[in-house]
């Protein structure tokens, strides 16, 4: 069944050779109990090595069943020991972290045999050696005797072909080495036994035949097994099974050797944890201030889109111009003198407010943002369009008694200061280019149309978010106060109280103090206005021109009274977690709807029809407009002015007679002195632009609102495209929030890489700890080691078992850092909020947690990796040798 043939063994120590094996030849029968006596040094273990595969020859042939071992690769061995053979040691070579049934169905499970099989098998084989009430023991809690049953039950799990004992008996006394030997003795009735030992009595008693070796040579053997029988015994069969540790065996090994440890492996895991539990702080703040920054730049971003005008102009070289940024450009370098120079810049920023003031084509750009194609709408988070069209809104139930216009609001005019709106009038178009919004006196103001937006930024006190054109928002204060101006505005105060504190003011007395008002929120939600179209505004003449009738009380009431109701459906404040609002306190809040009805409705009265019919008339005056170019003989049909003349009677005889001597130039000069010939002063346009005009396809502004600066910077960048696409129709805008907050993008970069640097050395240093843990225990675990060889356990195997050791430290010191993590999190946000009043900055992100245990995972397998690698290589005799 076995034979050696001219085995050698060297052993290589420096420059020196020690030839353990001096050319061994010798074959061993299927089944017989074969001792090897020999004095200490003389080969004996080494040539038991050799037969049970822990050791390799170094020249020679082991033959198994007539199969030469020569081409054996680690794995061959690997499964010829688990499957062929079965290692009885002096020192019994137990797990001590495992109990007995789970130290004696090891072997199985590189077999690959189901944990019911392994069971059953090694309870049979426990009780075989009586051992079958200890199953559940570890091997501390046993005598020498039963610990090296237990090692012969393991032996013999896999029913191996050949057992092998190194002086099974020599750590016991004699009556247990006597039933130890009996069962040795009975085992060998079936299967080849080869026991090395220092006894010859007990070799004499209990084998059936006798080696002695002598520095490395065989001297005698009582029982020869000739070459031509061995040829005979061999059947050529032997064809081992492949044997592989499953990972769950792997992790049950390293998680008993833990928990056998459970002091040092908490201190160790919590040692590893202290790198995660800095890295998840870093991330709980990192985190924390990025939410609180990215709601406050979507809030702000709400506040201050990037807006695009009708009319525009270069802000940024405009503001550069008046801080006097013209040191490059000056003629002048006074640097040298001891004297100050005034610098000119004056006249720079006057033609630069004047001459880059450009007008956009908003119905072209209208068009191509809103192709999804463009990219738009995916870097918004809403899309709003302002149009030129007033919105008059009144209050038929005012404090004053009567019809009072609500917006725009009168409340200046109503406080003697009505020339501010007149001197605002007279730059509106200055001012729709240089800056940002609208009159200051409209407190009405469309809100946006992403709900989702609105609902973070506001709480619904009372009723209901619009759900129509008719429906509008009265906003609150955060002590839920409306103020005094907007109650004016709103018609809630008669604005006589206004006159008259003013008049006492400016006569120096004191402002009277006001009774406060009190409304209970059905109050508000009962408030009503009416909504009137600025063409409705304009009575038609019998002569076919028209009158702006809003001074008159009685027309304006007729039509306030026809307008379109509109009431408030929803108080709402300011929610405590908004930072930006986009409208103010005191503001009523309407949607898009409303506007967009008010544009279209409005382009369909009769004043504007009129207007629209008659492009080159005035239809305040029934003048002409004037085309700029002064009006000649030469541009009017005198033949049939003076006709129309003659048939209305305005000229007498006399003066027929005296026209019809006067040339054609004579005349028109004439009829020009009494009035004749007489342009408007206006334009159509202007005319147009009174009456609110305006196009849904052509709006006033459009209002780009973004939730993150990466997305308005992409947002820039579209734009830009579309400027380069479309030369010709080259769009100027005011990024507003990106002058106030350019630098804020670059502040967070800067921190992160900071964390990020920090966060790598944290790393490091895990790493580099883990690895020298996993070293230590690599070395506390050699025997360990030796004894898994020993049975079959692969290189690979071994490997497998540290790494699952690793992965569980590494999992445990994840769970610990992420644990105390949140609990550390809890003071440290109460103190962040005592001082800047944000709650909740320190907080982990489930999202991150995860990963921050993946990462420890990792980073722990990482670390363990060299020294999982050095345990797989040790040499499993040397490492049964250890201690």
């Amino acid at each position: 069944m076995l034979q050696l043939k001219n085995i050698v063994k060297d052993y290589h120590t420096g420059d020196e050779v020690v030839q353990a094996l001096k050319g061994v030849s010798v074959n061993f029968r299927r089944n017989e109990f074969v001792s090897i006596l020999g004095q200490s040094g003389c080969g004996k273990t080494t040539l038991l090595n050799i037969v049970g595969g822990l050791d390799q020859y170094t020249s020679g042939d082991l033959v198994i069943n007539g199969k030469s071992t020569k081409d054996f690769k680690s794995r061959d061995w690997d499964s010829y020991r688990n499957n062929s053979v079965g290692f009885v040691f002096q020192s019994y070579n137990l797990i001590p972290h495992q109990s007995v049934l789970s130290n004696v169905e090891l072997a199985l499970t590189l077999s690959g045999v189901s944990k019911a099989e392994r069971r059953k098998r090694a309870k049979e084989v426990l009780e075989r050696v009586g051992l079958g009430n200890q199953i559940h023991k570890k091997p501390n809690q046993m005598s020498g005797g039963q610990m090296q049953r237990v090692a012969i039950a393991r032996a013999l799990i896999n029913d191996p072909d050949i057992l092998l004992a190194d002086e099974p008996t020599g750590a016991l006394d004699t009556e247990t080495s006597v039933q130890i030997m009996e069962l040795l003795k009975e085992i060998a009735k079936d299967k080849l036994v080869i026991m090395v030992t220092h006894n010859p009595e007990l070799a004499q008693q209990y084998s059936t035949r006798i080696v002695k070796l002598l520095d490395g040579n065989i001297i005698d053997d009582s029982n020869p097994f000739s070459d031509e029988d061995e040829a005979k015994e061999d059947d050529g069969s032997y064809e081992p099974r492949k044997t592989s540790m499953s990972m769950f065996t792997a992790f049950s090994l390293s998680l008993n050797n833990l928990m056998t440890k459970k002091g040092r492996t908490f201190l160790t895991a919590f040692a590893g944890s202290i790198g995660i539990i800095g890295i998840a702080l870093i991330l709980s703040l990192s985190s924390g201030f990025q939410k609180y920054i990215n709601d406050v730049q979507e809030e702000t971003l709400a506040t201050y889109p990037v807006q695009i005008t009708k009319k525009a102009m270069d802000y940024n070289e405009l503001l550069s111009k008046m801080v006097g940024n013209n040191e490059e450009n000056s003629d002048h370098n006074h640097a040298g003198e001891d004297k100050i120079y005034s610098g000119d810049i004056m006249g720079d920023m006057l033609v630069s407010m004047v001459s880059d003031v450009k007008e956009n084509d908003l119905e072209s750009f209208k068009n191509y943002i809103e192709d999804d194609a463009n990219g738009f709408t995916k870097y918004t988070s809403d899309i709003t369009y302002t149009y030129d069209t007033p919105l008059y809104v009144f209050n038929e139930n005012s404090a004053n008694g009567g019809v009072a216009q609500v917006n725009p609001s009168t409340t200046m005019a109503d406080m003697g200061f009505g020339g501010m709106a007149e001197a605002q009038e007279s730059t509106a178009d200055f001012m729709s280019a240089f800056s940002y919004g609208s009159s200051s006196m409209d407190m009405w103001t469309q809100m946006l149309d992403n709900d989702t937006l609105l609902k973070q930024q506001y709480d619904v006190l009372a009723g209901h978010w619009p759900e129509n054109k008719n429906e509008v928002v009265l906003v609150v204060d955060k002590n839920n106060e409306i103020s005094d101006f907007t109650l004016y505005t709103l018609g809630l105060r008669d604005s006589k109280e206004l006159s008259d504190m003013v008049s006492t003011i400016l006569a120096g007395g004191e402002a009277p103090e006001l009774e406060q008002m009190v409304f209970t929120y059905d109050d508000l939600l009962n408030l009503k206005f009416k909504v009137v179209l600025p063409g409705d505004l304009y009575k038609k003449n019998d002569d076919g021109t028209y009158t702006d009738m809003s001074s008159d009380a009685d027309f304006l009431k007729s039509a306030v009274a026809g307008g379109l109701e509109v009431k408030v459906s929803a108080v709402i404040r300011a929610s405590d977690k908004a930072y930006a609002t986009t409208m103010q306190p005191g503001y009523i809040g309407y949607t898009s709807e409303l506007a967009n009805y008010i544009v279209s409705e409005n382009e369909k009265t009769d004043v504007l029809k009129a207007q629209m019919d008659n492009p080159d008339t005035d239809i305040f005056t029934g003048m002409p407009f004037s085309d700029g170019k002064e009006l000649t003989a030469d541009d009017v049909d005198m033949d049939s002015v003076m006709q129309q003349l003659m048939a209305s009677g305005q000229v007498t005889e006399d003066m027929q007679a005296q026209m019809a001597s006067m040339t054609k130039e004579q005349l028109f000069d004439m009829l020009k002195g009494y009035g004749f010939f007489q342009e408007s002063t206006s334009t159509y346009e202007d005319n147009m632009s009174k009456l609110g005009y305006a196009e849904l396809a052509k709006p006033a502004s459009i209002n780009l609102y973004c939730a993150e600066f990466a997305d308005k910077d992409e947002i820039t960048k579209l734009i830009d495209k579309y400027n380069e696409d479309y030369p010709d129709k080259e769009i100027t805008y005011t990024d507003y929030i990106g002058i106030m907050l350019s630098s804020v993008t670059k502040i967070i970069n800067a921190i992160t890489y900071v964390l990020i640097a920090f966060v790598a050395i944290s790393l490091i240093v895990s790493s580099i700890m883990i690895g020298i843990i996993t070293y230590i225990s690599v070395l506390e675990r050699t025997k360990e080691i030796g004894i898994l060889r020993s049975i079959g356990a692969s290189k690979k195997d071994i490997s497998r078992v540290f790494n699952a050791e690793t992965f569980i430290i590494g999992l445990f010191s994840g769970l610990i850092g992420i644990g105390v993590t949140v609990l550390i999190n809890i003071p440290i946000s109460k103190v962040i909020e005592s001082y800047i009043n944000v709650a909740g900055v320190s907080a982990l992100p489930w999202k991150g947690g995860v990963m921050l245990v993946i990462i420890s995972v990792i980073l722990t397998l990482i670390g363990g990796l060299i020294p999982s690698r050095l345990a797989a290589k040790k040499d499993p005799v040397i490492a049964l040798r250890s201690e």
